[in-house]
């Protein structure tokens, strides 16, 4: 007998490590076999079954994982993220795209052997829109799912490509084929605002402006920030990312109207952060130094995102808004990770 499992790639982020922790916390606690690049931290080993140094390009790792393992649930993270993926365009293809699909065929294969769909949760981002100028951004008001979907970066086309191909294995995989798949992937995707932690250091990603002036402040160091103060963008706090893709996994597929859901929990300017820093930090020193690159990429995406089918279909809700984000979470952590120091 084939053990069930959940499996988690990518899982040495900070996604990975909170969505293992709230696993292992569940009074059922499932199962979980892990899969990174660079392995699972050791203080994360006792809360999974099995942690497997790999890579989802490897066909012949994910083979072995199709004979050893039952699967029922795949938590897809790893991915190129977005400030590498512009500079490596093709690689952040292989592995968004090809590894994404290398996954997706592990499920349908497994739901083959099960006689029952695996269900496949795909972290996705506001990378995916393009708003075509600042006019526009302004006039948009909340963008919902199916509108300005033009993405300016890699990372942004590889991600929508993969909530379609997630939709297609989903309702269409093989439709000419004689016979058809009876079971197939159960594809349930979060499209993810600016996510800003407390407990993993900032590594210039292109949202990554307001834990940088968090982190620079606690530090008592200068920062300038790469994008202008007026630049607005929907923000949500790591607890409440990690949440969210428990609770899709979690709704009943008969609740659920589409396969790609926005969350978001607030948004503010560049200058809105600024401002909060400086409150909870006097000697901050902000400073602002646009550079058009990013600048550019962070004028493609909303002002503000449309959430309202997720709280209808599964009763999304944040539990941080920007006050509680800040003043409950990120900057009474961060100052006692600088103060241990």
């Amino acid at each position: 007998m084939r053990k069930k499992v959940i499996l988690i790639t990518g899982a040495n982020g900070e996604v990975g490590h909170g969505l293992i922790s709230q696993l292992h916390a569940m009074p059922d606690k499932p199962e979980t076999v892990v899969l990174d690049i660079r392995g699972l931290d050791d203080h994360m080993l006792p809360l999974v079954e099995t942690s497997i140094v790999g890579d989802i390009l490897d066909s012949s790792l994910l083979d072995t994982l199709m004979s050893e393992y039952e699967i029922d649930t795949i938590y897809h993270l790893a991915a190129l993220l977005s400030t590498h993926s512009e500079f490596r365009p093709e690689a952040a293809h292989r592995v968004n795209v090809q590894g994404t699909v290398n996954l997706l065929q592990l499920a349908i294969e497994q739901a083959r052997w099960r006689g029952q769909a695996v269900k496949f949760i795909f972290p996705s981002s506001i990378a995916v829109y393009g708003l075509p100028d600042l006019a526009t951004k302004a006039a948009a008001g909340a963008v919902r799912e199916d509108q300005f979907l033009m993405p300016t970066t890699m990372y942004g086309c590889n991600k929508l490509y993969c909530e379609h191909l997630g939709r297609y294995y989903m309702s269409h995989y093989r439709q000419l084929a004689v016979q058809t798949e009876p079971y197939g992937v159960d594809f349930r995707s979060v499209r993810f605002p600016g996510l800003i932690s407390a407990v993993t250091m900032p590594t210039g990603g292109t949202s990554d402006y307001a834990p940088e002036m968090l982190h620079a402040a606690a530090q008592g160091k200068p920062y300038a920030a790469f994008v202008r103060p007026d630049t607005r963008i929907p923000f949500m706090a790591m607890p409440d990312a990690i949440r969210a893709l428990l609770e899709l996994a979690d709704a009943p597929r008969e609740a659920l109207t589409q396969a790609v859901y926005n969350v978001t929990a607030f948004s503010l300017s560049a200058q809105d952060v600024a401002d909060i820093v400086a409150r909870e930090f006097p000697g901050a020193r902000i400073s602002f130094a646009p550079t058009p690159g990013r600048q550019n990429i962070v004028d493609s995406w909303p002002a503000d995102i449309d959430d309202s089918a997720a709280r209808r279909d599964w009763g999304w809700q944040p539990a941080y808004d920007a006050e509680r984000a800040f003043h409950d979470y990120l900057i009474p952590t961060i100052r006692r990770h600088y103060e241990q120091k």
